[in-house]
């Protein structure tokens, strides 16, 4: 360029040429300066003419996308609880007093009739009890009798003149007397009987043996850790679930809620449903207990950890993407979405509930608009993509 400028003279004319080019024509010096121009001006062209077509030219990106759509998205709280028997479904059988088993009829595992007898233990301090209690209420029935008959006599003997006052207040406190005698043997004897009748156990109701740790002929005690069988019912079941407390504002009674079983399919789960809300708080862990009903049909047995989801929210009838296509960037949400041109482009969105792998779209994409959910990490906006199934 240096060189172009020392050629030519400020007017444009054509440059006087030097001392050894005397004589020389210079209007062929003036075709070859241009011809120099106009090369370097092709070549910067041509090179900003690649560079353009490498920009068209680039590789569409691979994404997978999903439909919006319109439905129900539900807010839950997750937890973790264990099955267990609903109050008066599970019932542990003890001996009445210290005893020998006599028999029992079933087994772990088996099915239990209501009315069955289960066991029998052989006590005979009960039975020993029961004769005396009965004696001592056969002996106050007696004195009451007497009783009665002589307040009668005497009161009829004082209306001859025959008896003295005295002595028909003596009878008739008498009376009442073995009246309050009669009473208290009864009571005793009934206690006596009622508990000599707990020495044969028969079912209370339909269920199944969940646990077996005596034989016929072992000696057992009166005592809860001595239990001889363990009876439930596994139609009446419930699921005992700790809640942090931070989420108890949202957990009310009626609530719906999924339990799931683990080892089972991903999908199957029992329908269960809140029955009552805690009174107490466990200062310790920060969680407190919610008891779950299940059905009747619940394939779920005592004591089974389960995963709990509880419904505590519902949106109807509202715009869903899968979850996984959302993007957040500091403090702004969006999502991209790929036009018929197949490009994609950034569209902030306002979330409603998001609960796994559904979020709610309150604003920013309409129903059957195709959203990227994989693909999406660091996509340019208005980028080429390639939909990949």
């Amino acid at each position: 360029m240096r060189k172009r400028l020392e050629l030519g003279g400020a007017s444009g004319a054509p440059p006087k040429p030097p001392a050894r080019y005397a004589g020389v024509n210079p209007a062929p010096l003036a075709a070859m300066a241009t011809l120099s121009l106009g090369v370097a001006m092709a070549m910067s062209a041509g090179c900003h003419k690649a560079a353009d077509e490498q920009t068209e030219t680039s590789a569409a990106v691979p994404v997978e996308v999903a439909e919006a759509h319109v439905g129900t998205v539900h807010t839950v709280v997750a937890t973790t609880g264990t099955a267990d028997p609903a109050p008066g479904a599970d019932w542990t059988i003890i001996a009445p007093q210290p005893a020998r088993v006599a028999e029992i009829t079933k087994a772990e595992g088996d099915r239990v009739r209501k009315g069955e007898l289960l066991v029998r233990f052989d006590a005979p301090p009960l039975r020993a009890d029961v004769a005396t209690r009965t004696g001592e209420l056969a002996a106050a029935r007696a004195r009451l009798e007497n009783a009665r008959k002589n307040e009668a006599r005497l009161a009829g003997l004082l209306e001859r003149g025959i008896a003295a006052r005295k002595e028909v207040e003596d009878a008739q406190k008498e009376l009442r007397e073995a009246e309050a005698a009669v009473r208290q043997s009864t009571g005793t004897q009934a206690a006596a009987s009622d508990l000599a009748a707990q020495a044969t156990v028969y079912a209370r109701f339909n269920g199944v043996v969940a646990h077996r740790a005596h034989n016929p002929g072992d000696l057992v005690e009166a005592a809860a850790s001595d239990a001889v069988l363990r009876v439930v019912d596994p139609s009446r079941m419930q699921v005992t679930a700790s809640v942090p407390v931070a989420a108890l504002v949202q957990i009310k009674l009626g609530q719906p809620a999924r339990v799931f079983i683990p080892g089972a399919e991903p999908d199957t789960s029992e329908p269960a449903q809140v029955v009552s809300r805690p009174a107490a708080v466990d200062v310790a862990t920060g969680t407190a207990v919610v008891r779950l009903s299940l059905g009747p049909q619940t394939p779920l047995t005592a004591g089974t950890p389960v995963q709990v989801q509880i419904q505590t929210e519902e949106h109807k009838d509202v715009v869903m993407v899968p979850s996984a296509a959302i993007v957040r960037d500091e403090d702004k949400t969006f999502v991209y979405v790929v036009d018929a041109a197949q490009k994609a482009h950034r569209k902030p969105v306002v979330l409603g509930i998001v609960a796994g792998p559904d979020a709610e779209i309150r604003s920013g994409v309409a129903a059957s608009e195709k959203v990227v959910v994989k693909g999406q990490a660091e996509l340019p906006d208005g980028a080429a993509v390639v939909v990949q199934k």
